[in-house]
């Protein structure tokens, strides 16, 4: 199984209101399977550098990560990457007739590859084929989730149409 993954999806709102979402990290749990929330270390600082801790469970385990945002362009892109490099999160986002082509990435860095095998010894490979499933079987339910969001918002958010 690949080590990294990236799946698309279109979504009917503008790059700008899906960037204004998906770096809001505190609302990440109203779309990911795993992270239940997420809350930033200094709410007043959410660019490059910025860190938060997240909160995440499955019906084995719960865990705590904290990241780093590694990207943040408005309109453009968002990304982070967990702990010391290891795994690196994020989103691009381009402009396409009828909104806002979403590209969410996962890749497993080398660091998290050398935390695994420092970690979990002989099962690291287990440990990471699990990490790995779970990413590429999250990653279509979480872009389907901020797309519902997003689309949901923008109707909400929309100047009401002009009388006829």
């Amino acid at each position: 199984m690949q080590r990294s993954y990236a799946e698309s999806i279109t979504i009917a709102a503008s790059p700008e209101s899906i960037y204004a979402l998906v770096s809001d990290v505190s609302r990440t749990g109203e779309w990911s399977p795993i992270c239940r929330r997420c809350e930033w270390e200094d709410p007043d600082n959410t660019g490059v550098g910025a860190q938060f801790t997240g909160f995440n469970e499955t019906p084995q385990r719960s865990w705590q990560t904290r990241s780093t945002v590694v990207a943040a362009e408005p309109g453009r892109a968002f990304a982070w990457e967990v702990g010391e490099g290891y795994v690196r999160w994020g989103y691009v986002l381009r402009p396409v007739d009828g909104g806002t082509e979403v590209t969410e990435h996962w890749e497993f860095l080398p660091a998290g590859l050398e935390m695994f095998a420092r970690r979990y010894g002989a099962e690291a490979p287990a440990q990471i084929e699990e990490r790995t499933r779970a990413a590429h079987q999250g990653i279509p339910r979480t872009l389907a989730a901020i797309k519902d969001i997003a689309e949901a918002e923008r109707h909400t958010t929309d100047p009401p149409a002009a009388p006829r």
